[in-house]
């Protein structure tokens, strides 16, 4: 008889299409994970496993039993989040997975105000890169993202949130940063940075940067907001920022200039993510109210603008 654990090993080697990376994920012996494989093809009556491959790979049977695999695997957990939800109530840790362009800018004010209402829930705050976050959550490595729009994957439930403005920032010593007004037609031709191309911000920078006739550089790639806020003012490039940032403590606008243009406005749109049907569905709907409740507050806070 085929077992939950067998069919867990074999996502596990999905995933890490190695042996030892599987087993090592799975907790348990290399021995032991191969001897279950074994049992559950002998019990199937099929290979599922190509296993004189490196990487390893799945046979088609081996790819379809997976996808299989996941939604089960994925039902079971949901059973038992239930029955945890129903004794804990707004408690335990909550897997949360949120974009480096945001988290640091936001979630620290968020933390803070959940845990004022919710002293027993946790929040174990993983940064990445949305896509990969998203996949994650579809394994259920991840409770739950916020994450920018679009999100990529099927069975989610996505809870749109707000909308941040974006901005062109440059040199200060630069001569468009000098004018007195601004227009889209002065940006044409200047060289814009970005972060790397895995991020959503890459992507709207590059289509920015095509709608104003401007050159994105593909050798200077920033890991972070303050990478390319600081980039920017060494002068390398101008760079296009959010708002959150220029507003934050640990971001703001020093050594660069914010470009006010007179016709040109842009911005990023924002959602909770989790999956449908999941047991904890009601925590993650209060967690994204209060995620989108103070984003607005501190977007409504000033106006913006230089």
């Amino acid at each position: 008889m085929s077992t939950l654990r067998q069919f867990t090993y074999l996502v596990a080697l999905a995933d890490c299409r190695n042996f030892r990376r599987a087993a090592d994920a799975a907790h348990i012996s290399q021995p032991t994970l191969s001897q279950q494989l074994r049992a559950l093809e002998a019990h199937l009556g099929v290979t599922l496993v190509e296993r004189n491959v490196n990487p390893v790979q799945l046979t088609p049977i081996g790819r379809d039993v997976v996808a299989r695999a996941r939604k089960i695997l994925m039902e079971v957990k949901d059973v038992e989040d239930i029955a945890r939800r129903a004794k804990a109530g707004m408690a335990g840790t909550i897997r949360f997975g949120v974009t480096p362009t945001l988290g640091p800018y936001l979630m620290p004010g968020i933390v803070a105000s959940l845990h004022r209402r919710f002293p027993d829930m946790r929040l174990y705050i993983r940064e990445g890169i949305p896509d990969e976050q998203a996949r994650e959550l579809g394994r259920g490595e991840l409770d739950m993202l916020l994450s920018p729009l679009p999100v990529l994957g099927s069975d989610l439930h996505i809870e749109p949130l707000f909308r941040e403005p974006l901005h062109i920032v440059s040199p200060p010593e630069h001569p468009v940063a000098q004018a007195t007004l601004i227009r889209r037609q002065d940006l044409a031709g200047i060289s814009f940075l970005s972060m790397d191309k895995r991020h959503h911000a890459h992507r709207q920078a590059r289509e920015i940067c095509e709608d104003l006739g401007a050159d994105l550089l593909e050798d200077y790639e920033g890991t972070s907001l303050d990478s390319l806020r600081q980039m920017c003012g060494s002068g390398l490039g101008f760079a296009i920022l959010p708002e959150l940032y220029l507003r934050s403590e640990v971001g703001g606008e020093d050594m660069v200039t914010r470009l006010a243009l007179a016709d040109w406005s842009a911005s990023r749109s924002f959602a909770a993510v989790w999956r449908q049907g999941a047991a904890y569905a009601d925590s993650y709907q209060t967690i994204a109210e209060t995620i989108a409740t103070e984003a607005r507050k501190i977007l409504l806070d000033r106006p913006a603008g230089p």
